[in-house]
């Protein structure tokens, strides 16, 4: 993310990956990304169960857990505090959605939400920081975690690409992906 191109810029003035270019529209956040997803392919409805609830915890990820999972990743940048107190400032967020597993295979039901897609790379992100740290504290999370980062479907999509190339072939996303 250090090199960003220049084309990306041309596309969204915020240089914030991803971006979604189509024929119209610039959509240059995940959320609305997934959304727009979402409505083009309606066999897959992933805001079928309580998307209010769905749409609440994904808010409370986006402001409040990121707020603290930034500085629990990056600790030494806010010396205010120490590591094991954002540790505990983002855990209360964790510790809600522990809970919601701790009866389902997903955050809300036997079958993948929005809700679990969009929280994700936030929980994957908290978890790489010290992941004994995590398995230990979070059992039905690590369970969930586990579930996702090491499925196929996951594997499949994090391939590592070379730097940024304009002769490189867009990435197509594989709708399958969200099939249960």
């Amino acid at each position: 993310m250090k090199n960003r191109p220049k084309d990306l810029y041309d596309i969204s003035k915020k240089g914030t990956v991803p971006v979604l270019q189509l024929d119209n529209n610039i959509i240059d956040e995940s959320f609305d990304i997934m959304i727009w997803s979402n409505k083009k392919n309606s066999k897959f409805d992933l805001l079928s169960l309580n998307s209010k609830l769905q749409i609440d915890i994904i808010k409370k990820n986006d402001s409040d857990f990121k707020y603290w999972l930034d500085r629990y990743k990056y600790f030494d940048r806010y010396p205010e505090q120490s590591k094991e107190f954002y540790f505990e400032k983002a855990s209360g967020f964790l510790l809600e959605i522990n809970n919601m597993l701790k009866e389902n295979k997903y955050i809300l039901h036997k079958k993948i939400q929005l809700v679990d897609l969009a929280i994700f790379p936030f929980i994957r992100q908290f978890a790489n920081v010290d992941i004994n740290l995590f398995c230990d504290k979070f059992y039905h999370l690590n369970r969930w975690y586990l579930n996702f980062s090491t499925s196929d479907r996951f594997q499949s999509i994090m391939q590592k690409y070379d730097f940024w190339n304009r002769n490189n072939k867009p990435i197509m996303v594989n709708l399958n992906f969200f099939k249960n």
